[in-house]
């Protein structure tokens, strides 16, 4: 009934426990996961989780947030993306909130992804913090919107959500849309056309309430369902049946 969009299994928190996050995801109708890599040192790891759970896929690329670290290449991420379970490229995108000074080497490295994905024909996996005008700048330059994606836990406000869309992109609300403090995202959620909604739980952070402040999992996304359920005046079967519809749209590649 439900789809994690984006998770990270592979980090210290998850790894150690995957059969019983397997497990409890069955026991809360979630029906699957997209394992997202960060890293190309890192992302051996992703991919082994997908070829060993059927429940699981694969992403590859290279977080903006990790410095001095092997750059991708175009045709490395290429090469990756040939791999049957290796849904997507990403995750990519602009972080100007952790990081400062000269910053033209995630600029750089988010143009090399947007080419990858271009000539690799798979969907980008977009994260943007405090850096939202150049994101949507670099995705209009480089022609994203003939790979198309996700922009993925999105915090941004409608004019943003609005701007990706007219790319092509889908808007994915993680357990952030739950927050008291999080209204005006929930107002953002409300607008989104629901062929292109999302759910996640950017797993092992950003736990919704009610678990906020714990380890985040697959199975809790059903949390993230319910709010927009709420807020889109609809029921969570309704968001979770929509969510799953468009995730398959997007991730082509995966066969079910």
């Amino acid at each position: 009934m439900y789809i994690d969009s984006h998770c990270h299994l592979d980090f210290p928190d998850l790894r150690e426990r995957v059969d019983d996050l397997l497990r409890r995801m069955m026991e809360n109708d979630v029906d699957r996961a997209l394992c997202v890599a960060v890293n190309l040192a890192d992302y051996p790891n992703v991919l082994a989780l997908a070829e060993r759970h059927d429940r699981l896929d694969a992403s590859v690329g290279v977080h903006p947030d990790y410095q001095d670290v092997e750059e991708p290449t175009v045709d490395g991420l290429c090469e990756q993306a040939r791999h049957p379970k290796v849904v997507a490229i990403g995750e990519t995108g602009l972080d100007y909130y952790r990081l400062d000074g000269d910053l033209e080497w995630q600029r750089e490295r988010f143009r090399v992804h947007i080419r990858a994905a271009r000539r690799a024909g798979l969907p980008l996996i977009i994260h943007t913090r405090a850096a939202a005008a150049d994101t949507l700048a670099i995705m209009r330059e480089e022609g994203a919107d003939q790979a198309g994606g996700v922009m993925h836990c999105f915090t941004e406000d409608w004019p943003t959500a609005r701007a990706a869309l007219d790319l092509g992109f889908h808007i994915s609300f993680s357990g952030i849309v739950t927050f008291k403090s999080a209204a005006d995202l929930r107002e953002v959620a409300a607008q989104v056309p629901a062929d292109r909604l999302l759910i996640e739980t950017d797993s092992p952070y950003l736990a919704p309430v009610p678990f906020r402040g714990k380890t985040n999992e697959p199975a809790y996304v059903k949390h993230v369902a319910a709010c927009l359920a709420q807020v889109r005046q609809t029921t969570p079967e309704s968001i979770g049946q929509s969510t799953s519809d468009n995730f398959f749209h997007l991730f082509k590649k995966i066969k079910h």
